[in-house]
């Protein structure tokens, strides 16, 4: 029987793991997904997710990919369903061309990263955002913000101290909503760097509680040092919504 090429769509609380990345010792996505893949079939199977969120990140569209043994679609996703803990949640399954893979393939992400602004306890939400008390200059985020789209080298703000490839990316949206007290940062690019929209939403905060300027963010793109830009924000606010693999209609905005 030959192989075929699987599309998984994934929502999960990230929590309780240490991540997306398979790791030593330690509770991840990954991981998870391919104790209970390679029972179903088994025999070992790797599994590609289109990025590695951090720890206590979470996804709503999280995509993978894995190649296997030609199984009958429906009861393989039953099979998922079943066999994987509540905090992942398998959306979709589907047969996928030979040769896609979910990282390689991908052309867009969009992340969501969400703010309780208000001193009143987040009871409910306290998992999935980080309340912040104080009073935000929302104009001035937006200023920041707008500073930020188009293609720039964002070496400024990624963690990865040792990164050797290319820097640059093109970042198409980063918009702010506001309902009720809750802030949700809409992040949506060609690719992200380590802790990239975690930086960015973090600096973009410090102009929002009048710690720095709007117009900080320019020398940023300049001077290429991670020092400058603000903090990194808690990994609990950030969401990895979409994954896209053809290019949407947000890019010729």
């Amino acid at each position: 029987m030959g192989e075929q090429t699987y599309k998984l769509m994934i929502a999960y609380d990230g929590t309780r793991f240490r991540g997306w990345q398979r790791l030593p010792g330690g509770r991840s996505i990954q991981g998870r997904l391919e104790e209970v893949l390679s029972e179903i079939f088994g025999q070992s199977i790797e599994i590609h997710g289109s990025g590695r969120t951090d720890a206590g990140v979470h996804a709503a569209g999280q995509v993978a990919s894995f190649r296997g043994p030609m199984y009958d679609r429906d009861k393989l996703l039953a099979q998922l369903r079943h066999r994987l803990p509540e905090d992942i949640g398998v959306l979709s399954l589907d047969y996928a061309p030979e040769r896609f893979h979910a990282r390689l393939s991908a052309v867009e992400k969009t992340y969501c990263y969400r703010i309780w602004n208000s001193p009143q306890p987040d009871v409910f939400g306290r998992l999935y955002r980080v309340q912040i008390p104080q009073a935000l200059d929302q104009e001035k985020m937006r200023q920041a913000m707008a500073l930020c789209l188009g293609t720039h080298d964002f070496l400024a703000f990624c963690s990865n101290k040792h990164f050797k490839k290319s820097s640059v990316r093109s970042l198409y949206r980063f918009d702010l909503e506001a309902e009720g007290q809750e802030l949700r940062f809409l992040l949506t690019a060609d690719g992200f760097l380590y802790n990239m929209v975690r930086i960015l939403v973090g600096t973009v905060l410090e102009v929002g509680k009048g710690l720095r300027e709007p117009e900080s963010i320019v020398s940023l793109f300049s001077h290429c040092n991670r020092e400058e830009a603000g903090e990194t924000a808690p990994a609990k606010g950030l969401c990895l919504m979409e994954v896209c693999y053809e290019h949407s209609d947000i890019r010729q905005k």
